[in-house]
């Protein structure tokens, strides 16, 4: 058979690839292997640029069991919590299991129709001009593109040739969900020993951190008995788990790509990039991932997009990510419980108390200082930046807002971008359908439509 886009990973990243795709119009196939959504212990929150990201498409208010940080607070830079962000009426972040988003969007991705094959994987791919012969265990399926959202021990990016430079890996974590017996005189929270890190909680949470190198087998079973054994050697207490689940080990193994696409492969989420899971930043970039490339594919599935539109998304999301892997790298250095890297978190903690500080750690880790390259020249301070206020995106389209005269330069881009007439707004702004701005301005409407050429394409001639 033959689709426009196949989606290689069915787990969030891939979910909200293949929703921003299919809303706009694109026949897309997600091959994933697992029977269902994975009930394990990963991210454990979402921050203040994916709750507007997910709120200006309308699925915030569709995942279950969400619980608010108090406005401002932004969740913790290497176990220290002074956080805040800039939007200090709403929380900096909110505290949700991963398998609630994934849910969600397997959901809404069957809602718009989104081919899901379960049990599935894919085993190989030739491309060439027209497009991509996908190989896996059900079946070959020819598509358009296809895009790798398999996690960090991707398929897509070793059968496309990605290469993976970066840093291996110098801790072991541990961590589940557990109930403990002998530990009431630990304390709950971030905590740095002489020997490494633990955390207690949030609930029942339980993590430990040892600076003692990458597990010798990091494939095999995490028993209660490793998790306890990790416990003591970090805290000096032996307790007893009774009870757990999800049990599991990760390192602070850390890379990227280079570059997100060769050919018509692409790859988003933890298949470009990988890193320690500090503040779940993982779930969250690789979310922007896919509602930075959604639009973009889409564009250029359908014909429309200018000439490098699709390359922007390396341009945009690569340095992202790269800041992604640089300051959980930081974190890590600062968890470490040498003579050395404790006086730099002594002296990063005291920093932490100016607020401008305080602010500038917040917004990078709820990704709400990003500005993007505008592509026009004398572009306003705000292209660039996500929009103040996104409103309803819920369709997936370009919306300029301004007042009804704007109607007239949009003769030709009514398909790609929808007027909504505001005379109230002092600064007009053209919104791209990730929610970042790509042209604002005032009076005269200078650079609008060198924006919507640079962004939207040729206009359609009637």
């Amino acid at each position: 058979m033959t689709v426009d886009v196949v989606v290689a990973g069915g787990g969030p990243v891939g979910l909200m690839l293949a929703c921003e795709l299919a809303l706009n119009g694109v026949a897309v196939t997600v091959v994933e292997r697992e029977p269902a959504p994975v009930e394990q212990l990963k991210a454990g929150s979402i921050t203040l640029r994916t709750m507007q990201v997910l709120t200006m498409r309308g699925l915030l208010h569709r995942v279950e069991g969400v619980i608010p940080l108090p406005p401002g607070v932004a969740g913790h830079f290497a176990g220290i919590t002074k956080l805040e962000v800039p939007e200090r009426g709403e929380p900096g972040a909110v505290i949700v299991m991963q398998v609630q988003i994934e849910r969600m969007l397997q959901a809404r991705a069957l809602e718009l129709g989104v081919d899901l094959r379960r049990e599935q994987e894919v085993t190989g791919l030739d491309q060439d001009e027209q497009g991509v012969r996908v190989h896996t265990s059900g079946g070959t399926i020819r598509a358009r593109y296809l895009v790798g959202c398999d996690g960090g021990r991707s398929a897509v990016r070793k059968l496309a040739g990605f290469e993976f430079p970066g840093t291996d890996p110098t801790v072991t974590c541990r961590q589940g969900i557990v109930t403990l017996e002998g530990a009431e005189s630990l304390p709950k929270s971030w905590n740095h020993t002489p020997r490494g890190v633990f955390v207690n909680g949030p609930g029942p949470r339980l993590l430990t951190v040892e600076f003692d190198g990458p597990p010798t087998d990091r494939d095999a079973p995490v028993t209660a008995g490793e998790l306890e054994d990790s416990l003591e050697r970090v805290t000096g207490v032996r307790a007893r788990i009774t009870e757990g689940k999800w049990l599991s080990r990760y390192t602070d193994n850390t890379r990227q790509v280079p570059g997100y696409r060769r050919g018509r492969v692409l790859l988003a989420g933890d298949a470009a990039h990988v890193h320690a899971p500090w503040g779940g930043q993982g779930l969250n970039l690789g979310i922007h991932d896919a509602v930075n490339l959604g639009w973009k594919l889409a564009a250029t599935v359908h014909g429309w997009a200018p000439a490098e539109l699709l390359d922007t998304y390396t341009s945009e999301q690569h340095p992202v990510g790269a800041r992604v892997l640089s300051n959980t790298r930081a974190q890590l250095a600062m968890m470490n419980p040498d003579p050395h890297h404790l006086a730099m978190r002594e002296l990063m903690s005291e920093l932490m108390d100016l607020p401008e500080v305080c602010v500038k750690l917040g917004s990078m880790l709820a990704f709400a200082d990003i500005r993007h390259d505008p592509r026009v020249p004398d572009s306003h301070e705000l292209a660039g930046r996500f929009a103040p206020v996104c409103g309803d995106l819920s369709a997936g389209k370009a919306v300029l807002v301004g007042p009804a005269e704007l109607g007239e330069h949009l003769a030709g881009w009514s398909d790609r971008v929808e007027l909504r007439v505001d005379s109230a707004v002092e600064t007009a702004v053209l919104i791209r359908p990730d929610g970042y701005v790509a042209w604002a301005g005032t009076g005269e409407w200078v650079g609008l439509e060198k924006a919507l050429f640079t962004w939207f394409g040729d206009p359609v001639v009637n």
